[in-house]
Order: structure tokens, then C-alpha cells, then sequence
């Protein structure tokens, strides 16, 4: 006799409660609201990543001077004022970068942080996550996807990161709209011995009706492979490749049925490491997954999501895109998403 989701442990989260409960649990489909927090939800969600092909779980040393303190090269002291004035500066896109991710999906861009900035964003999400679950990064929890959101409504330094005009104007430029919203800001910690995170589109995430829509992935430090850096199936268009897979709830079959047609196809993967102050930007429709953390370090990333201003809330929701509404608070399906946790991030607002 088979176990119900409910009681097989692989669907528990670390406390031994199932990572679902209510009708989530009790149904097969997705079209029901999310019923618990949004950190239950990466419980959730990390469960559904097929881990069987990877190596033995070991523990990689890196170079200490990336640690939750923020310390590079012994320097702890960052000028906050240099890092806003940095945060609002335009960087210099190039119209053979935004083609690239108008095909590919995603692109990698160099230097859009300093190192002092870097530095500073992981060592503010590295004491936010620490106080937020009473842990230290960095060795003080295993195995563990950790995540908060909407810091930048009461954390002023981590509020510069999040509505960045530097940030947001690459992203309204690589859609090619006038302006964008912010959705929510995520700051995210893999922890070492963590999993991988699944294949997956953000088209299948978000309640948005409209695929404009971007993510900035800010890591806090450099990222090699064996850390687990986000990695992206390209061209844009692969998602057409998987949309006769299944999606299951319960397992880990759609995480298998994606990398099996993605192989079978011979799709382009790009799974290179992230240097420090590099950033990442993936467009909705972009399949996208990320390794295992096999270093003793914890991977730190602020991910900020934007969408075109004047987008509207799908009628439909679905569990999949978690507590929604903490993001667009007042917003029935169907409505504008505009509300004032949705700020116009660039242009600039007076």
C-alpha cells in the first residue's frame, strides 16, 4: 500500500509537518489558493527537484573572505552612501545585450554591483535570514532553502537594493516597455547540503497577466559551480518543448520530465558560475533551475522581480504562486496590479 502524500517523508518539511496540508494536500490539481506562509511554500517546492543524479553531498571549502560578516580582502567598512549613490547610477546596456535576451531568455551582465556593494547586500541579508530563523549562515543550518520577503519595507539599506532605478531600468529595458513595477523582492539563502531547485518557468509562478515580466537574481557573493548557481535552458522559446509534461504536486516527475526532454532535444544549458557584482535577468517564459550547494558556504542572492506597469492579476491564481496576495494586497483577479507594495520602479517616481 502506497504512502499519501501527507505521510511520506520526503513531502515533510525539517519540523516532520507535511509540506502540504488542507485541500493542497488532498488534491491532485493546483487550482486552489496556497494555504500557508511563503517560507512553507520553498519547503514545498524544493521537494519536487529530482536530486538522484547528483554527487555525493560534501561540503567544498571557498574563500573565507566571502563569509556572512561581509569581509573581502579584510574590509569591513563600505560607504552606504557610495553603494545608494552606485544603486541609482545608469549602467550602460548595449543593444546587443538586450537582443540577446530578447532570444535567449535570460543574460548575464558584468559589474552591475561593485564589491562593496555586494558585500553589503550579504551581509544584510545574511543578519536578516539569521535573525528570521535564528541561525547564523554560513554552517549554522543544513540542507535548507531559507527565504523572506518585502525587507524593503522596513530595511532602508536593503530598500535601495530593491527599488534600484539602476536595476529597474535595465529590466524595463531588456522588456522594452516604458515602465515597470516591482512585484516582490526575495532574499534567499541555499544553505550548504541544500538540494537542487527544480526546472521551472516563472510564467507558471506569477499571477500576472502579461509576460512581461523579469527577474533580477543579485548574488551576494561570487558563485561557483559547486555552490549551485542559477542556470537557464535557452532559447526563449524551449518552454514549448515541455508544455505536453505534467505537472505533479506530490514528486519529483516534472523535474525529471523537463531535464529528460531538454536532453532528448539537446537543449542549450548555461550552468557557468557568477563572478562577483554579476547579475542575472530572466524574462517569465525562461526555463530556468539551479544546482546543489556543495560548498560550507551559505549561497546568498536578493532576487527582485518587475513586471510592466499596467499589467493586470490573472483571474485564475494557483497555489503555485504562494501567498500572492501579501505581494498585491487588495488586488482581485482580473484588477490592475498597482498597489502601493507595487511602487513604479522606474522611471523614478517623485
Amino acid at each position: 500500500m502506497s504512502q499519501s502524500p501527507i505521510d511520506n517523508p520526503k513531502h515533510q518539511n525539517p519540523g516532520g509537518q507535511p509540506v502540504l496540508v488542507g485541500e493542497n494536500a488532498r488534491r491532485d490539481d493546483v487550482d486552489q489558493a496556497w494555504e500557508q506562509d511563503n517560507q512553507a511554500w520553498w519547503d514545498w517546492y524544493m521537494t519536487l527537484a529530482d536530486n538522484s543524479g547528483e554527487p555525493a553531498a560534501g561540503q567544498q571549502a571557498l574563500d573565507p573572505a566571502w563569509d556572512a560578516a561581509g569581509n573581502l580582502d579584510g574590509a569591513t567598512d563600505v560607504d552606504e552612501a557610495a553603494v545608494r549613490a552606485e544603486l541609482s547610477a545608469p549602467y550602460p546596456l548595449t543593444a546587443d545585450q538586450i537582443d540577446a535576451f530578447r532570444a535567449n531568455g535570460y543574460i548575464k551582465l558584468p559589474g552591475v554591483l561593485s564589491a562593496s556593494a555586494t558585500r553589503l547586500l550579504r551581509r544584510e541579508i545574511a543578519e536578516l535570514l539569521g535573525a528570521a530563523f535564528d541561525t547564523r549562515l554560513d554552517g549554522g543550518t543544513h540542507g535548507r532553502f531559507l527565504s523572506a520577503e518585502m525587507a524593503w519595507l522596513e530595511h532602508p539599506l536593503l530598500r535601495a537594493y530593491v527599488l534600484s532605478p539602476r536595476i529597474a531600468k535595465i529590466c524595463a529595458d531588456l522588456l522594452g516597455v516604458t515602465g515597470v513595477r516591482l512585484y516582490h523582492d526575495n532574499l534567499m539563502s541555499k544553505e550548504p547540503g541544500c538540494g537542487r531547485t527544480p526546472w521551472h518557468y516563472d510564467a507558471h509562478h506569477f499571477p500576472l497577466a502579461t509576460n512581461d515580466v523579469v527577474t533580477a537574481w543579485i548574488p551576494g557573493q561570487p558563485i561557483p559551480r559547486a555552490m549551485g548557481p542559477l542556470c537557464f535552458a535557452w532559447p526563449i522559446d524551449v518552454y514549448k518543448l515541455v508544455q505536453g509534461v505534467a505537472f505533479n504536486k506530490f514528486d519529483t516527475s516534472y523535474d525529471r520530465g523537463v531535464g529528460e526532454v531538454f536532453r532528448r532535444n539537446a537543449v542549450a544549458v548555461d550552468d557557468g558560475p557568477f563572478a562577483a557584482g554579476e547579475v542575472s535577468f530572466h524574462h517569465n517564459l525562461c526555463f530556468h533551475s539551479a544546482g546543489a550547494n556543495h560548498t560550507n558556504q551559505s549561497r546568498v542572492v536578493l532576487a527582485n522581480t518587475f513586471f510592466a506597469d499596467g499589467a493586470r492579476v490573472l483571474e485564475h491564481p494557483t497555489m503555485v504562486s504562494g501567498d500572492w496576495q501579501k505581494f498585491i494586497p487588495g488586488a482581485a483577479p482580473g484588477a490592475v496590479a498597482a498597489s502601493p507594495l507595487n511602487p513604479v520602479c522606474w522611471p523614478p517616481q517623485a
